[in-house]
């Protein structure tokens, strides 16, 4: 079977799984995630043996330490999988929801009903718990998903879509079990191949660096819903509380420095930048990362910190476009909420972004004007993520202004269709 063709089957077997999906009641799902959340528990064990030889693989191609820990699957994160296809369990049905109703003055009702969108394709590297996440999100709003991951996580990929399939066929006789399938070739041209076949597939999300995600928008025939990546920012205002500003910072970026939503750019108020910054960076400094700064803060660092621990260096222009992914951060101080608004808007990503002040007149200013798909006030940048909004997973973010925007859960992966209704009516 040659690659276009073994795509095409993948495909075609996804449509008819999408139309067998659409019958099962909201009960049937439910009860099929439960026990597929109880199942990658009860084969923890398989799944970390997969897991190891990805680890190998990892090694091997020289990924670095952030994106192996991207990569490992360990006890905590195999129940954090769990924990979260339960609590996609608990969520509502987003299928059936009646969105709008109304009655036309010649009696014609006409209802807008939510549906799924049939067949969507999830491309990702490196996070096999994307695998566990993609295919319940779109298991319960009754999307047929195609999962392709990257070479490096294959095993993993496999054994964690396996045990799920497996789980919902002995809970369900009538469970489609082409609902959930991974690609099991790396070979980068079946992507291509994917994602051309317009007549089955539905819709694309990339989720990775910005090089995949512009590879897949570029070939792809079908809708692709994407974020490029995720340049963010956390602002220390004037009349921040700077005890605060200094856990939210530090949190934003070391707490997970590979993923998306964690700060890559810090700016500071001018006022307080000579107070703030020697105090970050010595925190900073203590988690080994590096500082890539303007003249301003270079000047501050120098003339206060005697044993500065992080690697200092005069920031490009390019680097404030930069998305790291690691344990590298860009500082500037700016001249109040208006430059750092403006800086924001120029150089950030559209992701998330932060301000932290005790200024609500600021803060709402920062609110009202940054132009990213999610924007907070005294809260780190990492909230941004399907769990932590009350979603039970995501299957990604996304940074377009058309359709969904921001961690996309349930609702996000249901188009709608109109109903009418009639006694008769025709069109004079």
């Amino acid at each position: 079977m040659t690659l276009s063709e073994q795509m095409t089957q993948l495909a075609k077997q996804a449509k008819a799984a999408s139309r067998e999906l659409s019958r099962l009641a909201a009960a049937d799902k439910n009860g099929c995630l439960l026990a597929m959340a109880d199942a990658l528990e009860h084969d923890a064990a398989a799944i970390k043996e997969a897991n190891e030889l990805d680890m190998e693989v990892g090694a091997k191609m020289g990924l670095s330490s952030a994106m192996l820990d991207r990569l490992k699957l360990d006890d905590k994160r195999i129940a954090a999988m769990a924990k979260g296809l339960r609590e996609v369990a608990a969520l509502p049905d987003p299928v059936g929801r009646v969105l709008d109703e109304r009655v036309r003055p010649n009696g014609l009702k006409l209802r807008k009903v939510s549906t799924p969108i049939g067949v969507v394709v999830i491309i990702y590297e490196s996070r096999p718990n994307v695998t566990a996440d993609a295919a319940s999100l779109c298991f319960k709003s009754g999307n047929a998903t195609i999962l392709r991951g990257g070479k490096e996580a294959l095993n993993s990929n496999l054994a964690i879509a396996r045990i799920m399939i497996e789980a919902g066929k002995r809970t369900l006789p009538a469970f489609p079990e082409q609902a959930i399938q991974v690609v099991p070739t790396t070979d980068r041209e079946a992507i291509k191949e994917l994602l051309s076949l317009t007549q089955y597939v539905d819709l694309c999300m990339p989720r990775g660096g910005e090089g995949l995600i512009r590879a897949v928008a570029e070939c792809s025939k079908v809708p692709v819903i994407k974020h490029y990546k995720g340049v963010c920012h956390v602002f220390v205002d004037a009349d921040a509380d700077l005890k605060m500003a200094e856990a939210i910072a530090l949190n934003a970026k070391v707490q997970r420095p590979a993923v998306c939503n964690s700060m890559e750019t810090l700016l500071v108020d001018r006022k307080v930048a000579g107070v703030f910054l020697p105090a970050i960076a010595q925190r900073l400094g203590e988690k080994k990362v590096q500082l890539r700064v303007d003249a301003e803060t270079e000047a501050i660092l120098k003339s206060q910190m005697r044993n500065l621990k992080s690697e200092l260096r005069r920031a490009t222009e390019q680097d404030w476009f930069t998305e790291y992914n690691d344990y590298i951060l860009n500082v500037r101080v700016v001249d109040g909420v208006r430059q750092a608004i403006d800086h924001i808007n120029h150089y950030g990503s559209a992701h998330s972004d932060s301000i932290v002040t005790r200024d609500e007149a600021r803060a709402r200013q920062f609110l009202g004007e940054v132009d990213s798909a999610t924007v907070y006030w005294n809260a780190s940048t990492r909230f941004t993520d399907g769990g932590e909004f009350g979603m039970g997973a995501e299957i990604g973010i996304s940074t377009d202004k058309i359709g969904a925007r921001g961690p996309m859960g349930l609702e996000e992966l249901t188009s709608y269709k109109w109903i009418g209704i009639g006694t008769g009516q025709v069109r004079g």
